[in-house]
C-alpha cells in the first residue's frame, strides 16, 4: 500500500531561511540518506522539497484561482516521500527514520493510481 509522508510544521520556511549554510547541507545529506536507504529497500515511490507556499496557487471548485495555498495555516508544508509498504506500521517507522527537522504526517493513499 502507498502512503504518503508529509514533511513541514510551523512556519516551516522562515526557519528553513534562517538556518545556516552549513546547516541546510546537513539537512539535505541527512534526507539524501534517508532516500536512498529506503530506495534500496524498493519502498521509495518519490519525494522532493517544495518550494514556499507564497509560490503556490489553488484552483477553486468555481475555477477560480488565487495565490498562496488552500489552508490559511502556520503549518506549511517542506516536502514529502511516497512509499510504498505494507501497513501503517511500516510507513510509521520509516518516517521515524526521517532526520528530526520536522513533523511527519503519514496518511494513506486511496490506491488509484491516476496517470
Amino acid at each position: 500500500m502507498r502512503y504518503l509522508l508529509l514533511l513541514g510544521g510551523p512556519d516551516h520556511h522562515a526557519r528553513w531561511a534562517a538556518l545556516s549554510e552549513e546547516q541546510k547541507q546537513t539537512a539535505y545529506a541527512d534526507f539524501g540518506a534517508f532516500a536512498k536507504a529506503v530506495a534500496q529497500r524498493g519502498e521509495l515511490i518519490d519525494g522532493d522539497a517544495l518550494q514556499p507556499e507564497t509560490t503556490s496557487r489553488t484552483v477553486h471548485e468555481d475555477g477560480s484561482v488565487t495565490e498562496g495555498p488552500y489552508a490559511e495555516s502556520v503549518e506549511q508544508l517542506g516536502g514529502y516521500y511516497v512509499v510504498d509498504v505494507p501497513s501503517i506500521d511500516d510507513a510509521l517507522a520509516l518516517a521515524k527514520l526521517l532526520p528530526k527537522h520536522f513533523a511527519v504526517e503519514v496518511r494513506p493513499t486511496q490506491g488509484v493510481q491516476i496517470r
